[in-house]
Parts: structure tokens; C-alpha cells; sequence
């Protein structure tokens, strides 16, 4: 594949090269876990998710790291409002910890009920410390901070190209400041690498450091883990559409002023909003629709993931239920057309086979593949995911494709768009031959029953560790709005 991509650096599509042969290093923005994850986060999720698929598909070894921000940010990207973490430690009576784990673990179910594969280093905050402390001792020792008020700050007029990624005019800006938001910066857009003075009192994450007892800013921990896992320059580091003129800013003028090395990173990716009538999701402002509000309304969050997949990623979209409803409908269709095609195999007992093997020498020549080139140049067009849709439709409806053929492009193209349809369409079809034993099926059943009953009485621990224990041997669970499914994972 000859992968091209929109680099928000320079605003223009470009043909992706790796730094190093064969080797993507890339790092997506997690969540920040004082909250439920809205369906405008999980966006971001479902593109990284598309994206690693794709660089996989393409023959890449990836090295996916994300972040969760369980210390250290603010409702303002610049250093204003309230402490994200404090403020629902307080609202729920709970201590910051307990809030930070309570939604690290909420924030990865929704990820696996979307069917998003896991990142191969997923590192919190409150681990890194030390790395972050380092890293900024050596933005330090190259002259680019000031302490003013017990807080050390980065000088952004210290770094030349401050603003290159959002296209920034300093001179604009600081006509457009709010006066009298920190009067210890020298700068409007300078920013805390470490806080010593805060402005919340029982400040209960603080940490020993060389400028005194506090906590890191928000933008310094996704460059000290980077690095710690990349390198002082990677491939890819992605984000929405929200992150470019603050946070991905702040983070390349400290990473860069650090090493001296420029690119730090080498292609940025962002997707745009995910809009309701009334504007952009908030959690700040308690406006969201969670995973789990759209399965009690009754869709499936496959059908959320379709829905998502319809639109390019550096399209904004309005969501509606009227949208997700069509999303949901056309997915069911897709799954007819399966449940159509795996009726017609001689040997449904091949089903399995044809879902785990390369495809057969001479695939690519015959009228499926034709389906399945086109598929792969939409991927390789900035992960065209609506075409690629097309395309799934594509072979799914001709009849001049054999039902083997029809089967093995479907579930070549859900590797990446990872809809799961055969196996889906595979649960309601009688006769299918599935691999589970009868025996290891109603154990699943059992184990799925007690975790319903966990649940009824709010042991939502024991839950989790049904969950898990399940997932130790493969099996997913997807809760639904009135019933627990599973599958293999």
C-alpha cells in the first residue's frame, strides 16, 4: 500500500514515510479520566483505531502509545479554570485516585465494546513523574523557562517557531488576550511546566521535584512519555481538531526545545468534531451523549462505529438519532447480505477458514478482487473509510462474485473497518458450525448470568472481574440495552 495522509503540519496530503523501514511509531491523545468518555471522544478512538488497522494491513510493525491524563489538567487548555480531577473528586466523594481509576476502566470498556484494538503501551500520568521532571530539567538547562510566583513556566517567545502547527500569529493573539488570567506569565501563551503555587487548596496529587513540591502541567506529560516510548522523533502523533492551536503547540515547543531535534514529530493527524444541534460536546459543561446513553436508547455500539466510518475523519459531523438509526439499519443490512452469502457456501464449516487465512493465490485477479483493490486505494487515500464502506457493499451485492469470494474480500476489508458483520450475522444463522463446545457454552452463559446479577446489586467489582476473567480466554463481551452478547476476540 502507498499510504498518504493529511498532515495538519503543512496542511497538505502527503505520502507517508516511515523514519525507520517497516517501523511506525505512533502516539494517539487518550482520555483525561474524570468523566465518562462522550461519543465526540470516542471519535478520536475509532481513527486511531482505522489508522493502526491500516498501517498494519500495510505491512508496518506499530508501536501504538497512548496516554491517560489522570493529574494535572484543567478545564482551559491554557492553564485556566478548574482542576478536571478535584472537581469530580468532590461532586462524587470520592478521592482523586478512586475517580482516575473508576473511569480508566469505564473509558476501556466503551473502547472494547467499539471493537478498538488495545495500544500497545498505554501509560497514566502519575507513573511517568519522574520521566516528566527530567524532561523538563532539560528544557530548563537550554534556556527556555522562567519561575515567577512558585510556578516554572516555558517562554514561548524562547522558541522561534512557536505556532507553526495551528498557523498562529503571536501579535494577534496578545491583542486578543484576557488581561489578568495569570499575572505571573510573561506571555499570554506561556505555560506551567510545574506547578508549586496551586490555585486549589488539599491539592492531593503532589509530587518532590527541583522546583519545589506541586504537580506538572497538563501539556508536559504527553512529551515526556513519547519520547520515553518513540524516541525524540517519531512517525505519527494524532489528536482532534481541538488540540492544534494549544496543547499539540505546547507540546512541540517543549519536546523540540528539549532535544533540539526538529520534526519531533514527523506527520500530525486530527479529526474534526462530532457536533450535536446546539455545537460541540463538552464534559466541562455537562453536555454529552455517553456509549452507554446510545445503547439504552437501543443501537448497538457497532452501529456507533458504522456510523463513524460513514464520514471522513477530517469531516465534521452532526449527530442525530435519526443518523445513528440509518447507521444502524444499514449495518443490518450488511449483516443480511452475509447471513445471504454464508447460506450459499457448500461447506459452512469453512466459514472459520475463510476468516482466518490469507487470501488464496490469484484473489486480487478475479472480479472480488477488484472490489478489494479499490477498497485498499481508498484506504490509502487518508483512510477514505465512506468509500471503503462502498466497496464492502460493492462485492457483497454482485452476484458475478461467488459467496466464497463475496465472504473472503468482506472479511479481508473488516480487519480494518472492524464491524465484525460475519460474526454477527454468524450468531443468528442455525447449523453454522461454531467452534465452542456445548459445554464451554453454557459455562460463557453461566459466567454471564452471575455477571448480570453483580451488576443488579451494584457489585460492579465482581462484574469487572467476570469480564475479564472471559476476556483472559478470549471472549468479549458487548452489553447491549437488554441483553450481554459475546464473541471471540
Amino acid at each position: 500500500m502507498a499510504l498518504t495522509l493529511f498532515n495538519t503540519l503543512g496542511r497538505t496530503l502527503q505520502p507517508f514515510e516511515p523514519l525507520n523501514a517497516g517501523k511506525v511509531g505512533f502516539y494517539g491523545c487518550g482520555p483525561t479520566v474524570y468523566n465518562y468518555a462522550h461519543i465526540g471522544n470516542l471519535r478520536a478512538y475509532v481513527l486511531h483505531d482505522i489508522l493502526v488497522r491500516t498501517l498494519r494491513r500495510a505491512g508496518f510493525a506499530v508501536t501504538h502509545v497512548m496516554n491517560i491524563t489522570d493529574v494535572g489538567h484543567l478545564s482551559g487548555d491554557n492553564d485556566e479554570g478548574d482542576d478536571k480531577m478535584l472537581k469530580s473528586a468532590e461532586e462524587r466523594g470520592k478521592s482523586v485516585w478512586e475517580v482516575a481509576e473508576l473511569y480508566t476502566q469505564r473509558f476501556f470498556q466503551d473502547t472494547e465494546q467499539l471493537n478498538i484494538q488495545k495500544p500497545t503501551v498505554i501509560c497514566k500520568a502519575t507513573e511517568h513523574i519522574v520521566d516528566m521532571i527530567a524532561l523538563i530539567k532539560r528544557i530548563e538547562e537550554r534556556g527556555f523557562t522562567y519561575q515567577a510566583g512558585g510556578n516554572l513556566y516555558f517562554d514561548i517567545t524562547k522558541f522561534t517557531t512557536y505556532g507553526e502547527l495551528g498557523r498562529l500569529r503571536l501579535e494577534d493573539q496578545k491583542a486578543g488576550a484576557r488581561i489578568g488570567v495569570d499575572e505571573n506569565k510573561r506571555n499570554p501563551q506561556d505555560f506551567v511546566l510545574w506547578f508549586t503555587k496551586s490555585k486549589f487548596e488539599n491539592q492531593a496529587m503532589v509530587w518532590d521535584s527541583p522546583w519545589g513540591r506541586g504537580y506538572p502541567g497538563w501539556h508536559i506529560e504527553c512529551s515526556a512519555m513519547s519520547i520515553k516510548y518513540l524516541g525524540e522523533t517519531f512517525d505519527i502523533h494524532a489528536g482532534g481538531i481541538d488540540h492544534v492551536p494549544i496543547h499539540h503547540t505546547n507540546e512541540i515547543a517543549q519536546s523540540e526545545a528539549a532535544t533540539g531535534k526538529h520534526p519531533w514529530v514527523r506527520y500530525w493527524i486530527h479529526n474534526e468534531f462530532l457536533v450535536l444541534d446546539k455545537g460541540k460536546m463538552s464534559k466541562s459543561a455537562g453536555d454529552i451523549l455517553t456509549l452507554q446513553a446510545l445503547m439504552d436508547a437501543g443501537y448497538e455500539p457497532l452501529d456507533y462505529r458504522y456510523f463513524l466510518l460513514g464520514a471522513h475523519y477530517r469531516s465534521q459531523v452532526q449527530f442525530s438519532y435519526e443518523a445513528l438509526t440509518g447507521a444502524r439499519n444499514a449495518r443490518k443490512s450488511l449483516m443480511d447480505r452475509i447471513r445471504e452469502r454464508i447460506k450459499a457456501l457448500e461447506d459452512r464449516g469453512s466459514l472459520h477458514a475463510l476468516q482466518n487465512q490469507p487470501l488464496p493465490p490469484g484473489f486480487v485477479e478475479r472480479k472480488a478482487g477488484a472490489y478489494l483493490r479499490a477498497f485498499n486505494a481508498a484506504l490509502e487515500d487518508d483512510l477514505a473509510t465512506p468509500r471503503g464502506l462502498a466497496e464492502l457493499w460493492g462485492i457483497l451485492r454482485d452476484p458475478a462474485v461467488s459467496a466464497e469470494d463475496a465472504l473472503r474480500g468482506a472479511c479481508n476489508m473488516d480487519e480494518v473497518l472492524g464491524l465484525n458483520l460475519v460474526e454477527e450475522a454468524e450468531k443468528q444463522i442455525p447449523g453454522v458450525n461454531h467452534t465452542e463446545s456445548p459445554q464451554l457454552r453454557d459455562a460463557i452463559e453461566a459466567l454471564i448470568a452471575e455477571r448480570a446479577m453483580a451488576k443488579n446489586v451494584r457489585d460492579f467489582a465482581k462484574a469487572d472481574q467476570i469480564r475479564q476473567t472471559l476476556k483472559e480466554q478470549g471472549i468479549i463481551l458487548e452489553d447491549r440495552s437488554t441483553e450481554t452478547v459475546w464473541r471471540r476476540g
